[in-house]
């Protein structure tokens, strides 16, 4: 297969439906030249109807595809994680040589993209596994962008990424996130972080809204005031649209007529299941997960909320500013979490992933962009070994500052009988977190009394020793 190398386009796409269509159009307002395919004909032939030029090319199947490209062949696919992913490969890899690259850029489970990537390298051709963040717009005029793999496929996608993504005063919102499916692992942890942002708000907002009886004018003009502040994010903005938002069918609120079941598509899930493989605690994220899957549970909710009535307490004591400090802290238990997942996985799996780096790239274009990720980059540049986030001391204190705020609401919270499982995981995780002598002492004995699974002393703890618990003489 050969073809003229100064002529062809520049990258493919394969997968047209809103993202894949965004990103052809994306790379395409760039002035590269885009070869575009599509499983299904007609979607094909409208979007090339709709946004056709001489800088689109239509190919009708995969050889075509491939004859389309300039070497090396650079594909990206933006098809339905999972199955799809992989017949696109049986079917894309028999028109590849050695040296070209297909680019993964759904939401696949890293697991997959390890086996991906074992089979790139058993037959020749290179596998990037790419997270993408941004939604359809980001998509159509920036997202931010998180490749992983083969680094010298990085290297030749490097240009083509720069082009299209977002860019933030850091500089361009893609980076080379590590080896093997680090990037794929990343946009996972985003989008955990991201389940965990949006649970704080919610309750943050039910707080205002049940707790302290605000009006949905008042509650939005906080969330304005606060995006205009450390807050200052791409979901407090959008937040402050919803809130008071009027509904188109009838008097009042649109939230308010919207049915409290959440969906997810298990990127949240995977952050949970993959933190508890590598003993990473990760509460507050899965406080988040666990409340995606309680509000689906619509029916036995109802009638729960029937057998145990309540006609519900007000929030006492605590103000907006509280509900702002709460806020800001427990944010940063999320990112704390979800960093040391980052971290642990990087060493665990041999990703060799820059945090400084991860928090850059998320800093425009994705979903949980955010003031506060230059707070987080700054932390991790100074000190790249950094355990936990929280540790470092400008976070430690804004911490301690707003620490008697974040108590106050979550104990009148409580009292009141609100729900914060996020609010208050985040808390417990805190205390953990800064209680120097825990309650594992008692945990170890009673495995040691059922298990024999011994224990370790404090004046020489590489011993492990163990106690015929029921022959010792009590106190």
């Amino acid at each position: 297969m050969s073809h003229d190398e100064s002529s062809g386009a520049d990258i493919g796409i394969v997968g047209l439906g809103v993202m894949g269509s965004n990103l052809a159009r994306n790379f395409h307002s760039r002035g590269l030249t885009v070869a575009v395919y599509n499983r299904e004909r007609d979607m094909l032939d409208d979007f090339m109807a709709e946004f056709g030029d001489e800088r689109f090319i239509a190919c009708a199947d995969y050889a075509a595809l491939a004859a389309a490209l300039k070497p090396p062949r650079r594909v990206v696919m933006m098809v339905t994680a999972g199955r799809a992913v992989d017949a696109v490969l049986d079917a894309l890899v028999p028109h590849l040589e050695a040296g070209d690259i297909a680019v993964d850029g759904g939401n696949s489970n890293f697991v997959d993209t390890d086996r991906r990537n074992a089979r790139a390298a058993s037959e020749g051709w290179r596998f990037v596994g790419m997270g993408v963040s941004g939604g359809e717009e980001g998509a159509l005029k920036g997202p931010a962008m998180m490749p992983g793999g083969d680094r010298e496929a990085w290297e030749a996608l490097q240009p083509l990424l720069e082009s299209a993504c977002a860019v933030s005063d850091s500089g361009p919102c893609v980076d080379w996130c590590g080896r093997g499916s680090a990037g794929h692992f990343v946009k996972m942890v985003h989008n955990g972080i991201e389940y965990g942002d949006m649970q704080l708000i919610a309750e943050v907002h039910s707080l205002m809204r049940r707790g302290l009886g605000m009006a949905p004018p008042a509650i939005r003009e906080v969330f304005e005031g606060w995006n205009r502040g450390p807050l200052e994010s791409f979901l407090i903005e959008i937040t402050a649209g919803i809130v008071a938002a009027k509904d188109p069918s009838g008097e009042g609120p649109l939230l308010e007529q919207i049915l409290d079941v959440a969906g997810q598509k298990g990127t949240g899930r995977w952050t949970a299941i993959g933190a508890i493989e590598l003993g990473v605690p990760l509460p507050t994220i899965t406080a988040a997960v666990d409340g995606r899957a309680l509000s689906a549970l619509k029916s036995a909710r109802l009638e729960a909320a029937a057998a145990f009535p309540s006609a519900g307490s007000p929030l006492t004591g605590v103000s907006v500013d509280d509900l702002e400090s709460a806020l800001y802290a427990a944010k940063i238990m999320s990112y704390t979490q979800g960093f040391a997942l980052l971290a642990e996985a990087s060493e665990v799996r041999d990703y060799g992933t820059d945090l400084a780096a991860i928090s850059r790239i998320w800093k425009a274009g994705c979903i949980i962009r955010a003031r506060f990720l230059d707070r987080v980059y700054s932390a991790f540049r100074a000190r790249p070994d950094l355990p936990l986030l929280m540790l470092d001391e400008s976070f430690a204190g804004e911490l301690r500052a707003r620490l008697p705020a974040w108590r106050r609401v979550v104990a009148q919270a409580a009292l009141a009988g609100i729900t914060t499982p996020a609010l208050s995981a985040s808390l417990s995780y805190f205390d953990t977190v800064i209680t120097g002598r825990g309650t594992a002492s008692l945990i170890q004995a009673q495995r040691d009394w059922f298990g024999a699974h011994t224990y370790r002393r404090f004046e020489a703890p590489e011993a492990p020793v163990h106690s015929d618990w029921d022959a010792l003489e009590q106190l």
